[in-house]
């Protein structure tokens, strides 16, 4: 694979080295970083990525945040500006920022807020490296200045409890008009969005989506439901992820 002497050449190129001259590299741009730059790029985007994970978390305190996220949120902003000093090239930033976006992506599909918030941190990651220390501090309180302030109106959110209703029943119960009494009663707005059968066939899922009352008693709507479809399984979904943290008032 490796022509012969590839390897003894290699270390004959470092033996009688200076040990400092690991952070050196004879024609590359890595001789021209400064310890000083280094520290003050990397550092200040790693601040950047902390003030980036708690406006995060103060954004999606009620809706719920995933733990590793906001470590992400802290770590990335950090990695893309040593990569970049490494790189020291605008084109570079660019097609950086590209593969970081491109693996987030395709790994996981998550809430367009997070994906904003991994360009917000990429963006911050690549001033910082790039040198433009000041600009990414601007960048970051102009930003989070008015994330907070949309957070706090809820701006273009719903005033409705928009929750999805999710009833078991048997294979043999005709399902259509039964529970439109109820749900009449009991939400502003139902609507049956899907019909699938469960547990080898012998029930049947019926999934609504609704817009429950303010004064919604949960338990009497769930026990109203629960006498027409045998006492099965019913599931009244809030949230659309189970392992998130929730701040309540």
């Amino acid at each position: 694979m490796f022509k012969n002497g590839f390897f003894e050449n290699v270390l004959s190129k470092y033996q009688d080295a200076d040990p400092t001259d690991i952070f050196t590299s004879g024609g590359s741009t890595l001789s021209t970083i400064k310890p000083g730059e280094f520290f003050i790029c990397v550092g200040a985007s790693f601040l950047i990525g902390i003030l980036i994970s708690f406006l995060y978390m103060v954004t999606h305190r009620k809706e719920g945040y995933s733990q590793s996220y906001v470590i992400t949120m802290i770590m990335l902003p950090a990695i893309v500006s040593l990569i970049l000093l490494l790189i020291n090239t605008t084109a570079g930033a660019l097609s950086l920022a590209g593969a970081f976006t491109l693996v987030r992506f395709r790994s996981v599909a998550g809430d367009p807020r997070d994906i904003a918030y991994v360009f917000f941190a990429l963006a911050s990651g690549v001033a910082c490296g790039l040198g433009y220390i000041g600009y990414g501090i601007v960048f970051f309180v102009v930003i989070g200045f008015i994330m907070l302030v949309l957070a706090e109106l809820n701006f273009g959110g719903s005033k409705k409890n928009h929750m999805t209703l999710k009833i078991d029943i048997p294979e043999n119960l005709d399902y259509q008009g039964v529970f439109e009494p109820i749900l009449d009663k009991y939400t502003s707005f139902h609507k049956l969005r899907r019909v699938k059968t469960t547990n080898f066939g012998t029930l049947f899922e019926l999934i609504y989506s609704v817009d429950v009352n303010e004064d919604l008693d949960q338990k009497k709507f769930i026990d109203e439901l629960r006498t027409l479809n045998g006492n099965m399984n019913i599931n009244l979904v809030f949230f659309r992820y189970d392992d998130k943290i929730y701040e309540q008032k």
